[in-house]
């Protein structure tokens, strides 16, 4: 008869390389991506002073509505106010966000001011 040796335990393989390749793996996807770059909203800032001609063009949004120069106007009529205040129809217009003014009212009043075609939106503080 045939003598075999004992039988050994069989190993069970390690779990510690698929964890490196998966900690690899988190690290190469975190630094590829690219987080909060979806949208970018452009804007022009005040700065340095310059000439300023016609009318005064000055937005304000408050937390319960809109102003233009200090008279409050609904959304649908503020477009046809600030139109006969324009000289020309690349003027700045001069936004201002009060105090508890939401940002998305903001970036929507932006939007349907470009939308009208007042391309040069300055926003101050």
């Amino acid at each position: 008869m045939f003598a075999f040796a004992a039988a050994r335990p069989r190993r069970r393989p390690s779990l510690t390389p698929m964890i490196d390749v998966v900690f690899l793996l988190l690290v190469f996807f975190m630094l590829a991506a690219r987080f909060g770059q979806d949208m970018a909203v452009p804007l022009t800032t005040a700065s340095g002073g310059g000439d300023w001609t016609g009318a005064p063009r000055l937005i304000t949004l408050t937390p319960d509505g809109q102003m233009l120069n200090g008279v409050a106007y609904d959304p649908a009529m503020l477009i046809a106010a600030l139109t006969p205040l324009m000289p020309e129809t690349d003027a700045p217009v001069v936004l201002r966000a009060a105090q508890g003014a939401d940002l998305d009212r903001l970036v929507r009043l932006m939007d349907q001011l470009r939308a009208a075609g007042f391309t040069q939106l300055v926003l101050v503080e």
